[in-house]
């Protein structure tokens, strides 16, 4: 079974889409902040990491920076769900090494599903 570590801060969207992964078939961890998603991308080495931008202590730009320069966590493709749409967001977070940006309003929980399974 894939693991997936869900670093979300609104804590409706955590249990309606982390059930649905469950339902896929996936483990879910969920964090609710950048500094325990860090913390627990390390500690439970997750299969894949869906992260928003826009977090309570680290933001997304931060952990995904942090990730991709630890060697325990810069193997782990990281998905990237959220709501900012600037290009300039989407650049950098292209550049700091996610493999995917997808913006939350422009998907539904079986679409997650399926961009889960193709980066998977």
């Amino acid at each position: 079974m894939k693991t997936i570590l869900f670093i979300e801060d609104e804590q409706a969207l955590q249990k309606t889409a982390g059930d649905t992964l469950r339902e896929a078939g996936f483990e879910v961890i969920s964090a609710l902040d950048g500094e325990i998603g860090l913390r627990l991308a390390k500690d439970k080495n997750p299969d894949l990491v869906i992260l928003d931008l826009v977090l309570p202590k680290l933001d997304g730009f931060e952990v995904l920076k942090a990730f991709k320069e630890t060697q325990e966590t810069s193997h782990i493709p990281v998905m990237v769900l959220t709501n900012l749409e600037g290009i300039e967001d989407i650049q950098k977070v292209l550049s700091l090494g996610a493999t995917t940006y997808l913006v939350k309003a422009n998907y539904t929980l079986a679409e997650l599903v399926e961009k889960v399974k193709s980066v998977l």
